[in-house]
């Protein structure tokens, strides 16, 4: 099985057993405290601004490699660890 058909499954199950909101809630609040909301905003904005036409595809290209890259060390262990523990509980 490929990586992508792995992470769909899991997803899929994420969503299903409803801890995908259970994850994603916290996650998603740590990132605006931390200021990475924000920040990812601006940027999009600055980029938007500099292109002579705002194509969206390649904006959200270029601020979803800069998202992954820019989220804390200590956000994406949390969170992995969250996804650790359901993982593990789907195959006891």
């Amino acid at each position: 099985m490929a990586a992508d058909s792995h992470y769909s499954q899991i997803l899929r199950r994420l969503v299903e057993s409803d801890e995908w909101e259970a994850i994603f809630g916290p996650l998603a609040a740590k990132l605006n405290e931390v200021g990475w909301v924000d920040e990812l905003k601006h940027t999009a904005k600055e980029r938007a601004r500099e292109m002579p036409t705002v194509h969206f595809q390649t904006l959200l290209a270029e601020l979803e490699a800069k998202g992954q890259e820019s989220v804390p060390a200590a956000v994406k262990q949390e969170t992995m660890q969250l996804i650790r523990t359901f993982l593990d509980k789907q195959f006891e």
